[in-house]
This record gives structure tokens, sequence and C-alpha cells, in this order.
């Protein structure tokens, strides 16, 4: 079987979140160089922080299997999945 990268945000050079540390490991370059590329679209036009903020809620963290936003979907789902009747019990769905 072989092994393949995995696009994670990582705790090796990590300054805020690790995303651009995670980027440049994924992609084989300095993550500095993804540093300075996210401070030059965010000096012009602001695209940086958003980008910035969408790799942290959809990279996993190396040491997690899920990312911020598909904890947030399950803990969603299983909110739903036991439900207040009138008489204010929860219930489980069938």
């Amino acid at each position: 079987m072989s092994e393949y990268k995995k696009l994670r945000r990582t705790h090796k050079g990590r300054i805020i979140a690790g995303v651009c540390s995670g980027v440049g490991e994924y992609v084989g370059i300095d993550a500095n160089l993804v540093r300075i590329a996210l401070a030059i679209s965010t000096l012009f036009g602001g695209l940086g922080v958003g980008i910035y903020a969408i790799g942290w809620l959809l990279m996993p963290d190396e040491e997690h299997d899920t990312s911020i936003v598909q904890d947030l979907i399950a803990k969603q789902q299983q909110s739903r999945a036991t439900t207040t009747d009138w008489s204010g019990e929860h219930k489980p769905q069938p």
C-alpha cells in the first residue's frame, strides 16, 4: 500500500493555527513563502485573511481526522438525533 500526503494543520512551524506550515509541508515549500503570499494577498484586497480562515476551518489538525467544520456538523447532527416533544422530554428519533 502506498502512503500519500494529507493536507493537515501542523504543530511544527506553527505560528497561529498551522495553516501555512501545513500547506508548505504538503506542497513541499517553505512555510514562510506561503505566509508571504498570504500577506501580499491580504495587502492587495484582503483576500489572504479569508483564505487563512477557510484553511483553519477546513483543514484538520495533524492529531485529528476531522476538521473544525466537520466536528460542528457532527455535533449538529447529533443534537438533531434527539428531539424535545411538547412535554419537554428528550426522546430519540425513530
